[in-house]
């Protein structure tokens, strides 16, 4: 069930945790950093929560103004939940709080969703030319575009793209700490490449390991 606790505290620290500190709450708002998603994409990137759990969390995010709801028009006409203006305001605090978990030890076993990935790529990327890639991870498709200096990542098939991708995200993962074994990847059957494989190289040396 929803939660309505509250620290009773007045400080702003523990008034933002009043809003977003309940387990799940904030990896749901990582889940949105990268554009609206339908609830069985976000209820799929958290398997270790149950439908009920998700559903009370973006419940909760909505009724406190971090989250909305929108319906796609035809043909899609789904239910997209995406972050509020005051919700992306978030987006530097949870950047924040992965860089400094990054000394933590990874728990056995790990999972790696394809958001976590996709963020790391865009944070860590300092492309020096101008490109468009589709990338499709767990039957997910992403639009990724670099210009000098910045790379963006947004939901959805891009128009003419330069290369796309297909892989799962701890093969990209793997990829991006370690780029020259891409060919070995695609003799593996583990990523597939159509296009431009010198951009598909590109990307994944343009960024910081």
């Amino acid at each position: 069930m929803p939660t309505s606790r509250s620290y009773g505290d007045a400080c702003t620290i523990a008034r933002a945790l009043d809003v977003v500190g309940e387990r799940w709450a904030l990896l749901v708002v990582r889940e949105l950093l990268l554009g609206p998603q339908r609830f069985s994409d976000v209820r799929r990137a958290l398997p270790g929560a149950s439908s009920n759990l998700v559903t009370d969390r973006l419940r909760e995010l909505e009724g406190r103004g971090v989250v909305t709801r929108r319906q796609l028009p035809p043909p899609a006409a789904s239910t997209v939940y995406e972050l509020t203006g005051w919700g992306r305001e978030l987006e530097p605090v949870v950047l924040a709080l992965g860089a400094w978990g990054a000394r933590i030890p990874l728990p056995r076993p790990a999972s790696l969703g394809v958001t976590s990935v996709l963020l790391f790529l865009r944070g860590s990327a300092h492309p020096c030319g101008t490109a468009c890639y589709r990338v499709e991870l767990d039957a997910r498709v992403w639009t990724v575009r670099t210009e000098p200096g910045r790379l963006t990542v947004e939901p959805g098939e891009p128009d003419a793209p330069d290369a796309a991708i297909r892989t799962d995200p701890p093969t990209l993962n793997a990829l991006l700490e370690q780029p020259d074994r891409l060919d070995a990847a695609i003799d593996d059957g583990r990523v597939t490449i159509e296009g431009d494989l010198d951009a598909v190289r590109r990307l994944l040396r343009e960024h910081e390991g």
